[in-house]
């Protein structure tokens, strides 16, 4: 498995950034539909494959669903998609370089928001509503636990717990562009995504699946869906935009000027 240096790391983000910037919209919309359709098969997977496990096994059902959520943020940077918590990141450390501008940083994010909103709801009801795949039985069950969960944290816990998902989230992205190879991407990108789910935090894009599953569903409402997107919506922002892209630009932007880059 071959890495780039952190510094390295840092110039190729750049370049990320850039290029998402500069996407042309015929592309963000097809990719963002597909970022947030990856995103919603790995946590249906993870619900699937750990919702039938007895409830004594609660702290092996939460890792196993852990493990196998990864697939969604895998399939988006092997097979490409664009996907709002990544971009949250790799837009505004090429912001902060000087190298894109706010407005495209913010029109990104609009269209990345909306289309990972269409992927996601895509899945949620043709497959967990229409396929009826988590609306019987043990799934229907865990799904309401998580999607209650979830709707119950106070707006304060919602956002911290959007910054703790987005810090880990934007370093597995980070981790991911600088590997040189598939083997060690999968593997940089798996530890910092199941520690997010294994901890409980919450993802806007993953929650763009589960809650409107649970309204499909018959068990919460898009006015509840709305007060939860608000807080993990920022935080999230905070995560990638402050915890990663900032901390990394001030640690390496002496390294971006001498190259051209910051």
């Amino acid at each position: 498995m071959g890495f780039a240096q952190p510094d390295q790391i840092a110039l190729r983000t750049v370049q990320a950034g850039v290029k998402k910037a500069n996407l042309p919209l015929s592309a963000q919309l097809p990719l963002g539909f597909a970022a947030g359709a990856f995103i919603s098969l790995g946590f249906l997977l993870a619900i699937r494959v750990s919702a039938g496990l007895p409830p004594e096994w609660e702290g092996f059902r939460s890792f196993l669903g852990a493990a196998v959520f990864p697939l969604g943020l895998i399939l988006c940077l092997v097979a490409g998609g664009e996907l709002l918590t990544g971009n949250m990141m790799a837009l505004p450390f090429a912001c902060m370089a000087g190298k894109a501008s706010f407005r495209r940083v913010a029109a990104n994010w609009l269209v990345i928001t909306l289309s990972n909103f269409a992927g996601a709801i895509f899945v949620a009801y043709v497959f967990g509503h229409l396929a009826g795949m988590m609306e019987h039985g043990p799934y229907l069950a865990y799904m309401t636990g998580l999607t209650h969960a979830k709707l119950e944290e106070p707006f304060l816990t919602a956002m911290i717990s959007g910054i703790g998902c987005n810090w880990l989230v934007s370093l597995a992205v980070w981790i991911a562009y600088g590997s040189d190879d598939g083997a060690g991407l999968v593997a940089g990108v798996w530890f910092p995504v199941m520690a997010f789910v294994a901890l409980g935090f919450q993802h806007v894009v993953a929650n763009m699946f589960l809650i409107p599953a649970a309204i499909f569903a018959g068990e919460a409402t898009w006015r509840e869906f709305a007060a939860n997107f608000v807080p993990v919506f920022i935080g999230n922002a905070v995560g990638g935009c402050l915890f990663v892209a900032g901390i990394y630009h001030v640690a390496y932007k002496r390294k971006l000027q001498e190259k051209g880059e910051g």
